[in-house]
């Protein structure tokens, strides 16, 4: 009885019906797999709440639509552009964060397939190699701490075009001027420049002798962004 009330109206006689049972059981197991992935995603990794949420449905909703596509092409064909346009309604992520998120569909994929052994083997060794990578630091940047973008401002008489290359030099072991900038109705000119310092602890001492040469105007030192760029 509790079968024929789940039942289809367009279900015939050559279609494989999901039971009660199994639904519920595939549903649960990809909302377990969900819980493991999030955990393992949080794992030294700035999130918010709203992904977070997301990532542990997910799998659940792939699960979901994959047993009701259950072969039937034209379905499967339609799931698929519905899919296809969830990216154009977020904002761009990091690549840790798109990575989390296809295993998040793979997992449901291979749970909504039947295969729930196999879908939390897969989740217990992606999320356990996510997060020997992240304890490891994998790939981070050995120097990352040198690389910085400096803003230099200078009056509008003075010739930028080498005037700080003694400077920079003795400083950094790579200089790049990456924009010049007119500011203050164009009697500033505001550079740019993408650096990698020798010594990080003489950072100070770099700005202080910048200052000599610009007529102790704005100087900033940032975080050089496109080093550490994701996709």
């Amino acid at each position: 009885m509790l079968d024929n009330l789940f039942s289809g109206i367009f279900d015939s006689s050559s279609t494989s019906v999901i039971s009660v049972t199994d639904f519920l059981l595939c549903v649960v197991c990809a909302l377990v797999i969900g819980l493991i992935l999030a955990a393992c995603f949080m794992y030294k990794t700035r999130f918010t709440k709203g992904f977070v949420a997301t990532l542990a449905l997910l799998p659940a909703v792939v699960c979901v639509v994959i047993m009701m596509v259950n072969g039937n092409v034209g379905t499967g064909v339609a799931v698929a552009g519905a899919f296809s346009l969830v990216r154009f309604r977020s904002a761009p992520g990091t690549a840790k964060e798109i990575c989390a998120i296809f295993l998040a569909m793979a997992t449901g994929l291979v749970v909504g397939m039947g295969y729930l052994a196999y879908g939390f083997l897969f989740a217990i060794v992606l999320g356990m190699v996510s997060i020997l990578y992240s304890h490891l630091d994998f790939g981070a940047q050995k120097r990352a701490a040198q690389y910085k973008t400096l803003h230099v401002t200078i009056p509008e008489d003075l010739d930028y075009t080498d005037v700080f290359d003694p400077i920079l030099k003795e400083y950094t072991s790579e200089c790049e001027l990456a924009q010049v900038k007119t500011t203050n109705m164009g009697s500033l000119f505001r550079l740019t420049y993408n650096v990698v310092l020798r010594d990080a602890g003489k950072e100070k001492e770099l700005i202080d002798k910048l200052r000599c040469r610009n007529g102790n105007l704005e100087i900033s030192v940032s975080k050089q962004e496109n080093v550490i760029g994701e996709l």
